[in-house]
């Protein structure tokens, strides 16, 4: 997957889509710095749902709920990555300050069909410019951080019918993080409401898809937040993949049924 995703971003160019002197208005915001850099994503998506698997691992010292922690991020961040990148390519989005991207010196000059003639002094900026829909910010954040409130969800037994609303806030603060860049992303003219929705919804589903790849799911009260047990199999075989850490609802876990060793 990151072999691919190398390809898609560095490779394969965007699709330039038509835009003449009137469609030019729609993407006439202007540029402004970023509220929440690029290389700080890298950060955020990943180092810091890692922080919080590494405390969970000095506390209980289960390297395969560690392992599986990993993994399931890995997967999600790789995924998403590919899924963005490749969208971006295909749909080709103008981002809401393409005229400045496509126009630098603030001239505007088009061809006799109407085509806008751009004459960018950053080509790297002016292939970006085509790369709206949907946010890679947002997609990320929501991957990362969201696998993140889904594995805090799972630990802290959220949905155990016993009332501790204080978990509540521990496993929406990393949305909540989430959704603030996403509005970072509006508000600094990169993108448009409907590349972070789309990007958000992208993002959590990959987390989530992902994240019952290695643990069940997360309203089985006292039961969730286990990682499956790990069973050798061939990629395309059915086999067994953690059939005994779901719960068999015959009284309490123990820690071999419920994945502790």
């Amino acid at each position: 997957m990151i072999v691919l995703e190398i390809i898609v971003y560095v490779v394969i160019p965007p699709f330039h889509r038509y835009i003449d002197a009137y469609t030019m208005q729609n993407y006439m915001y202007p540029s402004k710095g970023e509220t929440v850099p690029t290389w700080s994503i890298l950060v955020i998506a990943v180092f810091v749902p890692l922080f919080f698997f590494l405390l969970y691992f000095l506390k209980r010292r289960s390297i395969r709920d560690f392992h599986s922690a990993f993994l399931g991020l890995a997967t999600a961040i790789a995924m998403t990555a590919l899924f963005t990148d490749s969208i971006k390519n295909c749909v080709g989005m103008p981002r809401p300050d393409f005229f400045h991207r496509c126009f630098p010196d603030g001239v505007a000059t088009y061809a006799a069909d109407g085509q806008a003639l751009c004459h960018p002094t950053s080509l790297s900026s002016y292939r970006d410019g085509y790369k709206s829909f949907p946010s890679g910010h947002v997609s990320w954040c929501f991957a990362g951080l969201g696998y993140l409130s889904f594995y805090l969800a799972g630990k802290m037994s959220l949905f155990d019918k016993r009332g501790y609303s204080s978990r509540v806030f521990f496993v929406l603060l990393p949305l909540l993080v989430s959704i603030l860049i996403a509005v970072s992303r509006v508000d600094d003219y990169q993108h448009r409401w409907v590349d972070i929705i789309a990007a958000a919804i992208l993002g959590m589903f990959i987390a989530y898809f992902c994240y019952r790849q290695f643990y069940p799911s997360i309203y089985l009260g006292e039961w969730a937040g286990y990682p499956y047990e790990y069973q050798p199999q061939g990629i395309f075989s059915h086999g067994l993949h953690g059939p005994r850490a779901v719960p068999t609802l015959n009284g309490p876990p123990n820690d071999v049924e419920a994945g502790r060793i």
